[in-house]
């Protein structure tokens, strides 16, 4: 290993280590929880280009879905960020995931004309509000009901009100009090202002309030600028089970 690789290897230990320890020392003073959504509560069935390729054939299309997921990352990462603006965004940001849809058929199908672009957007977009096309991670129910009766439990997520149908389909929308949205707050992560909008509706302190998350810009940075004590969710080293443990531990000192 190379002496680079240690000191990121170092400075991530670290990160991690302080941001539980922010975790234990605080929780006395916690009252409310926010869950990121996708990779932290819930997950595709299958990799998005399987999902895409399915859409595909609903339409007549025959995609390649290893294809269809290579062009979905790139897409993805050539979407801009945006700035927060006041209030709701229009068609609770439809014209946002268009835009994302049309940069992969660029790539996968340039060829395609606007009716079959749109009649794939169309069908792609109810389709990810479907039931089958998403799956809780195992401990998630348990772990949520054991904390529902300690804090106020919320979801803070890059998404749109589709979520709501989504968690409804999972069965975990009776844990949560709150649903925060980007399309609907007008603010995304990465920036902080979405978490500060949502505790502004919530009423609450940052002090008060511990977000876990999966990704360290959107989730663990985001959330730290604003102010809130961060679960730093790796489901290659850990789970929510480790922050039941971490809280419950806590509890008891």
């Amino acid at each position: 290993m190379c002496r680079q690789e240690v000191a990121i290897r170092a400075k991530t230990t670290f990160r991690r280590a302080n941001a539980l320890m922010a975790i234990t020392n605080e929780t006395t003073s916690i009252k409310a929880i926010l869950f990121d959504a996708v990779g932290t509560l819930f997950r595709l069935t299958k990799t998005v280009g399987d999902h895409y390729a399915y859409v595909g054939r609903e339409i007549g299309l025959d995609l390649d879905a290893k294809i269809l997921e290579r062009a979905f990352h790139t897409a993805w990462k050539q979407m801009p960020q945006r700035s927060a603006v006041d209030g709701p965004r229009e068609e609770d940001d439809k014209g946002w995931w268009r835009e994302l849809v049309n940069l992969v058929l660029d790539q996968v199908a340039p060829s395609l004309g606007a009716f079959d672009r749109d009649n794939f957007f169309e069908v792609a977009y109810e389709h990810f509000a479907e039931a089958n096309v998403w799956e809780l991670y195992p401990e998630v129910p348990g772990v949520l009901e054991k904390l529902q009766p300690r804090f106020q439990l919320a979801v803070v997520s890059n998404f749109d009100g589709r979520l709501r149908f989504i968690l409804e389909h999972l069965g975990i929308s009776k844990y949560v009090a709150h649903v925060f949205v980007s399309s609907e707050l007008g603010a995304d992560k990465p920036d902080p202002e979405i978490y500060r909008r949502a505790l502004t509706l919530m009423k609450l302190h940052p002090k008060q309030v511990l977000h876990v998350g999966d990704d360290a810009e959107r989730d663990w940075e985001a959330a730290t600028a604003a102010g809130l004590s961060v679960f730093l969710l790796d489901r290659k080293r850990n789970s929510l089970r480790d922050l039941l443990t971490i809280l419950s531990t806590n509890r008891h000192k």
